[in-house]
């Protein structure tokens, strides 16, 4: 691997042992045996090096729900989304320092134009990603650039964002999978009478 691979590497390490907050450019050049110059050079900034190595992690786990979501090919839509959102709650465990270094590299964003538009960058290629399973999963041909498609990933994104933030908060009090089966069964019930 070249030093940007590996300082990649080292960051998503680190982002897992330390947190975002506490890690230092001295401890992703010692992670990753390169030289602080590297890190400008090929990321711009700590930040730009953190925030990318973030980004690949939450594309990893993006992929894998959608493995789950896809899985079964009969499924509807909307049990499709279900059994993505269990499969992330189920995984917060083994993703709790990733989902906490998400959420303090997301309060810099305030702050900092740079981190802001490489995050929203991150979150477009969610969207698109996720709007392409809708649109498969739709099953009708629509497209994944259809407004509808790109609403309903919007929606499966800001669940999944809102349920890490209540399990980060405080995990014990958190919807589990089944609890959020019926909490959408029961959401979604007098929706669908409503619309006969």
């Amino acid at each position: 691997m070249g030093h940007r691979q590996d300082l990649l590497a080292a960051a998503r390490r680190l982002l897992r042992t330390k947190g975002y907050a506490r890690i230092t450019a001295r401890d992703l050049v010692a992670e990753s045996d390169t030289n602080l110059a590297s890190i400008g050079y090929h990321f711009g900034s700590k930040e730009g090096l953190l925030n990318e190595a973030l980004g690949e992690a939450v594309e990893e786990w993006t992929v894998q729900l959608a493995r789950v979501a896809m899985a079964d090919p009969d499924a509807s839509t909307a049990e499709r989304g279900i059994s993505a959102w269990s499969a992330m709650l189920e995984g917060l465990d083994g993703h709790r320092e990733l989902a906490v270094s998400y959420l303090e590299a997301l309060a810099q964003a305030e702050r900092d134009p740079v981190v802001r538009e490489q995050f929203a960058r991150q979150y477009r290629r969610c969207r698109e990603r996720v709007a392409e399973l809708v649109a498969e999963s739709l099953g009708d041909g629509t497209t994944a650039a259809d407004p509808k498609v790109r609403t309903i990933a919007g929606f499966v994104i800001a669940v999944c964002d809102g349920l890490a933030v209540q399990w980060v908060l405080d995990p014990e009090e958190s919807p589990s999978p089944a609890e959020l089966r019926e909490g959408l069964e029961r959401f979604w019930r007098p929706v669908h009478h409503a619309d006969r």
